[in-house]
């Protein structure tokens, strides 16, 4: 009988550990991710603003007091946040203002306002005025280290107004009576159901008067401006505005932005 030679076994070649297949794939991936994430994060910033240095920050529509924005009108707490915000960022140098208001309460210029300062002790914050300025908006853009208005912006209207409706007479003669029960003289000033008193309208003639001079003092503080000029509470074009240096100069956004960066780069 021939006798059939012995043969060893054929092993397949090693190949990859599974495991280390697997770190390969998940390396490649992560790769993959940040590199995709880092052109998402560059595009973000050749593109925003806010990521170019400037940080802008709107306020538009009527003031008070509150953390809100709708169409027509924000809150100053929603407006120093954003502030406090910019102010914090490290990515940010600069801050812009962007103003297209009427006014509003003194009081939501005031809080405002501290959050300017604030932010002020980190980088600049220029102030850049669009189609209004004016009132409480004004109020706050005096406290901007440098202010834009295009020509025809409307500001000024440094002053304080408070209007009281009395439809009393309708009343009357819609046979409508009213009858009010009160602790003190005043405690129903403002109601529409009578015209103010004497007393009443000299009350409130000083609550005005004493809110109008914080707000002019705090104004011709901040800016080289004669009194003379603006107590009258008249809005003032943008061009005469700069004649009068209630702003720095006539120009748009774009170029509120760049005189920012300007101010930023100056302070380095």
């Amino acid at each position: 009988m021939e006798q059939i030679p012995a043969t060893s076994p054929v092993l397949p070649a090693p190949g990859p550990a599974p495991h280390s297949a697997g770190l390969k794939w998940f390396l490649i991936i992560i790769i993959g991710l940040i590199l995709v994430i880092g052109i998402f994060i560059a595009a973000f910033y050749l593109t925003n603003n806010d990521q170019s240095g400037v940080r802008v920050v709107r306020m538009e529509g009527t003031l008070s007091t509150g953390d809100f924005i709708s169409d027509d009108s924000v809150g100053s707490e929603y407006v120093g946040n954003q502030l406090r915000q910019a102010a914090d960022d490290p990515t940010v140098e600069a801050i812009v203002i962007r103003v297209d208001s009427p006014g509003g309460t003194p009081a939501a210029a005031e809080e405002i306002i501290g959050d300017l300062e604030y932010a002020k002790t980190k980088k600049p914050v220029v102030i850049s005025m669009g189609d209004m300025a004016t009132s409480a908006a004004y109020y706050v853009s005096a406290h901007g280290d440098r202010i834009y208005a295009d020509p025809d912006t409307f500001t000024g209207a440094v002053g304080v107004i408070w209007t009281f409706s009395d439809i009393s007479g309708y009343n009357r003669e819609q046979g409508y009576n009213v009858s009010i029960v009160k602790s003190g003289a005043m405690k129903d000033m403002g109601s529409t159901s009578h015209a103010l008193t004497p007393e009443e309208q000299d009350y409130a003639q000083q609550i005005v008067n004493e809110s109008f001079e914080r707000f002019i003092d705090d104004v011709t503080t901040q800016r080289v401006i004669a009194r003379s000029d603006i107590d009258n509470g008249r809005v003032i074009r943008g061009a005469d505005a700069l004649k009068l240096n209630l702003v720095d100069q006539l120009g748009n956004l774009n170029d509120a932005i760049a005189g920012a960066k300007e101010l930023a780069e100056a302070r380095k």
